[in-house]
């Protein structure tokens, strides 16, 4: 177990920040995230060149530094490096909060392991926005992100969340906005949707119906911008459903959450341990012997 003070000074290490940065309207930068980004010693940025159109508008001047999904296990060494020389970093993305559908986890997790503060902004963040004013439950939600790119692997993670009762948001692309439409009302039926485009812009727009009627707009309408959709949950009593990895075996039901979403095999093995409600020991055993 390790506690953090976030703001009590008791160690020689640097403070990795992680600052939202806005979604579309540069007004929606706090004062707060802008007094960090002038105080620090760098920069990691997404991407550098809109990082420094963000400085600029605000006439800050500060080193810059890429961090992004092809450079981030190089560059996180020499990071941390200068965070344990006792230098402050603010951590960015090209819109929003870090470490959401975009690079961040991975620095973050690191800096936390080897007792570096990590201190996180409050700001601004897509999905928050487009879950709020969709109109659908708020009470309990589940983000996800982009849905895989290939269609074994997009077909068993929807039919793992159409069971799902909280409310899912997803991020989506102009150019597959119409073909998810079609994937999520194939495997979740004719709910209710909300997608809202340029959030925070001047042409943000919502269109909001079941998922028939907003494929039905998709297919006439003129896709552009980044999207988020916000899908209901599942209303149905399901009893004796069976589960998404029951074909699987422990092996396959770990892999795929290395290999599709991405996780560590010990933390894919507690998530497999708690879904099949085996120890993890048991799992791990398994998991290493086939």
């Amino acid at each position: 177990m390790k506690t953090q003070s976030s703001f009590q000074g008791i160690t020689s290490a640097g403070t990795l920040f992680v600052v939202p940065t806005p979604i579309g309207n540069l007004e929606d930068i706090t004062i707060r995230a802008l007094n960090t980004l002038k105080s620090v010693e760098i920069i990691a940025a997404e991407d550098t060149r809109n990082t420094k159109k963000l400085l600029n508008h605000f006439e800050i001047e500060k080193r810059l530094v890429s961090y992004h999904e092809h450079n981030k296990q190089i560059r996180e060494s020499k990071l941390l490096e200068i965070l344990n020389e006792g230098n402050d970093i603010a951590l960015v993305s090209d819109a929003g909060m870090p470490g959401i559908s975009d690079p961040g986890y991975e620095i973050i997790k690191t800096a936390i392991e080897e007792e570096i503060p990590v201190v996180v902004l409050p700001g601004a963040n897509a999905a928050i926005c487009a879950l709020v004013g969709s109109g659908l439950s708020t009470d309990e939600f589940y983000f996800y992100g982009f849905l895989p790119r290939k269609k074994k692997n997009r077909d068993e993670e929807l039919e793992r969340l159409r069971i799902i009762k909280a409310t899912l948001v997803f991020y989506e692309s102009p150019h597959r906005l119409l073909d998810t439409l079609q994937y999520l009302h194939e495997h979740l039926g004719d709910r209710s949707i909300s997608i809202v485009r340029e959030l925070s812009k001047r042409f943000e727009e919502y269109i909001r119906g079941t998922l028939s009627e907003v494929q039905d707009w998709a297919l006439e309408a003129t896709i552009k911008g980044e999207f988020c959709i916000v899908v209901d949950g599942n209303k149905e009593e399901i009893q004796d459903q069976p589960q998404w990895w029951n074909n699987l075996s422990i092996k396959q039901h770990v892999d795929h959450y290395v290999e599709i979403k991405g996780i560590r095999s010990k933390d894919a093995i507690k998530r497999v341990a708690d879904e099949r409600k085996q120890s993890k020991r048991d799992v791990y055993q398994a998991y290493h012997v086939d």
